[in-house]
């Protein structure tokens, strides 16, 4: 069977959709962006289909599909549970879109895509294994050993957004217990991500909160209740990178995601995982993104030539 000589990746957001083609070295040729239908299921399918076929007829190809999609698959039955795309919640995507393009299509979670990247050519290029770690509006992560997802039998190998904040931690700031979307309570997003961030400040100064990139100014100027706010949420995300070091001893950690943009993460966040750590534990380098928020396409590019690579040695 001969190789394709291109591969689309496709990058699925709350607020765009981005398609990017990849030649056979997986160096980007061609990136389109279109708006997320989040609401309107059908609207959904036509976009995405819509950029599928455009690319075909811009590059004269019929390129594999690799889709990052955010949010968790019922490993069961193959249903979405998406925030970001309400319209995805409880249905199936993959076979429709395979009728609709006829083609080779392969589906990983939009963080997984993030990590892929950035394991191939990305910051943790050559690294024996990597956790590539999203900080945005939510928490996610993809984790690759030997330059390949390593999923797990639900797909959600290293969903570390959904671990549970340490009992100890909520006791000793004094933090609620607050309900996440997936149903259970406590989960770390709720207040490690850029939207918990802003909870955190709304807790310590008993105000309505203010967001990420005000909150970042305030503590650059040393404002005393950035200067806390940000302390506590080190000391949180620290302890989470902890649980995942344990669980998964990545060489190498990069960051994703708005908050991978705030410099003092790559100098406090080290030590900050230090000290949950066992002692005589080392921490893995933590390095901010080569591809920023370009990494997902190309890592569902990625994805998608690793799946046709795995068919031809299957055939």
């Amino acid at each position: 069977m001969r190789a394709p000589e291109m591969f689309y990746g496709i990058d699925i957001g709350g607020t765009k959709m981005e398609l990017v083609a990849c030649d056979a070295s997986l160096q980007v040729v061609h990136r389109q962006r279109v708006p997320t239908p989040t609401d309107d299921y059908e609207r959904f399918v036509n976009a995405l289909a819509g950029l599928v076929l455009q690319a075909d007829a811009t590059l004269g190809v019929r390129a594999p599909v690799g889709l990052g999609v955010p949010g968790i698959i019922d490993s069961a039955g193959g249903r979405h549970l998406s925030a970001n795309v309400p319209c995805l919640t409880g249905r199936l995507l993959l076979p429709v879109l395979r009728q609709r393009l006829d083609r080779s299509i392969v589906l990983g979670n939009d963080c997984q895509c993030f990590a892929l990247s950035e394991a191939h050519g990305g910051a943790a290029d050559g690294a024996p294994s990597m956790f590539g770690l999203i900080i945005g509006t939510g928490a996610g992560a993809g984790y690759v050993v030997d330059g390949r997802l390593v999923r797990g039998r639900n797909g959600v190998a290293g969903e570390w957004g959904h671990l549970p904040v340490s009992p100890s931690l909520l006791q000793r700031y004094d933090l609620p217990v607050l309900p996440c979307a997936c149903g259970r309570q406590a989960c770390l997003e709720r207040y490690v991500s850029g939207t918990g961030l802003r909870q955190l400040h709304a807790q310590l100064s008993g105000s309505a909160g203010i967001n990420a990139d005000l909150l970042a100014q305030a503590y650059r100027e040393g404002a005393p209740m950035a200067m806390r706010v940000f302390d506590l949420h080190l000391d949180l995300l620290g302890s989470a990178l902890a649980q995942i070091v344990l669980a998964y001893d990545p060489h190498v950690v990069v960051l994703g995601g708005g908050l991978s943009q705030l410099p003092h993460l790559y100098h406090c966040l080290p030590a900050a995982t230090a000290a949950h750590l066992i002692p005589g534990m080392s921490v893995p380098p933590i390095l901010p993104p080569a591809f920023g928020d370009a990494g997902g396409a190309r890592g569902a590019a990625l994805l998608a030539a690793q799946a046709v690579q795995n068919q031809n040695k299957e055939a």
